[in-house]
């Protein structure tokens, strides 16, 4: 009995740290995203907000 529940809080504290930590790869992405854009010759963005909004825009499309 006392092991199930064991169990059962551990499940609970990890699935709380998941969702926590779920967007970090979208910003990593993101970060990378406006990175490789200031490179590119054919993108020009004139502030960091409308880079981040294309680039966003872009990611999400990406896995539909």
């Amino acid at each position: 009995m006392v092991k199930n529940i064991l169990i059962f809080i551990f499940l609970v504290i990890a699935v709380v740290v998941i969702m926590n930590f779920s967007d970090h790869n979208f910003n990593r992405a993101v970060q990378a995203c406006i990175a490789g854009s200031q490179l590119d010759d054919k993108v020009k963005f004139e502030n960091v907000e409308e880079a981040t909004k294309f680039c966003e825009d872009q990611i999400s499309n990406k896995g539909k």
